[in-house]
């Protein structure tokens, strides 16, 4: 199973990148964001990657992140949701505002994606709001504190967490991203000095 890709930019189509290995080219799936971030052909690219195997075929597809990765998985386990509809979501919303829209129920912002009826969305924000694997941001003037959305994990660790990385300079994005990863690395039990240390180590690859 292919993890990660680590290239030179060979192609980029509509909706795929072409990744050369040493030679060897890999044909990713992307969201039209990410196609817009990773550089032009010439240039080197790493991305995450989700490996499909079917009987008929094997599909790759690529992210920046692997938190964008996560939310690829995590958006296809809702009913009626797909590979293509889930690149979608990612194309239109960047991980920490699906994260946002989730713990606001915001229905609109998730339907904005092409191929995301209202029926999609609602069950979108309905059944990922305890599985997210992410914090919500900044929506509004009452919100000031990241939320966080997984089930079983304590609030204060959390949010110690991401006081601490941003007291250190780092973006209220960036650290809740960082001890978003660092939740899974590190097991529901972390302690927030845990949290801090792993949260460091994401941002500082």
């Amino acid at each position: 199973m292919i993890g990660k890709l680590k290239g030179t930019i060979d192609e980029i189509g509509d909706d795929y990148v072409l990744v050369d290995v040493h030679g060897v080219c890999y044909v990713a799936h992307c969201s039209s964001r990410t196609l817009g971030r990773i550089g032009s052909p010439g240039e080197a690219v790493v991305l995450f990657i989700e490996t499909y195997v079917r009987e008929d075929q094997l599909k790759l597809f690529g992210f920046l992140s692997a938190l964008e990765r996560e939310w690829f998985n995590i958006l296809q386990s809702v009913q009626g949701v797909g590979a293509k509809v889930a690149l979608a979501v990612l194309s239109t919303l960047t991980p920490s505002e699906l994260a946002n829209a989730i713990a606001l129920q915001d229905k609109a912002a998730i339907s904005r994606a092409p191929g995301v009826g209202p029926k999609v969305a609602l069950r979108l924000v309905t059944e990922l709001k305890n599985k997210a694997p992410a914090f919500a941001g900044e929506a509004s003037g009452n919100i000031g504190l990241k939320q966080e959305l997984g089930e079983g994990v304590a609030l204060a660790p959390v949010a110690d967490a991401v006081s601490a990385l941003t007291n250190l300079g780092y973006s209220r994005d960036q650290a809740a991203n960082a001890v978003a990863a660092a939740l899974k690395n590190g097991g529901e039990g972390a302690d927030s000095a845990k949290l801090i240390r792993l949260g460091l180590k994401e941002l500082s690859r």
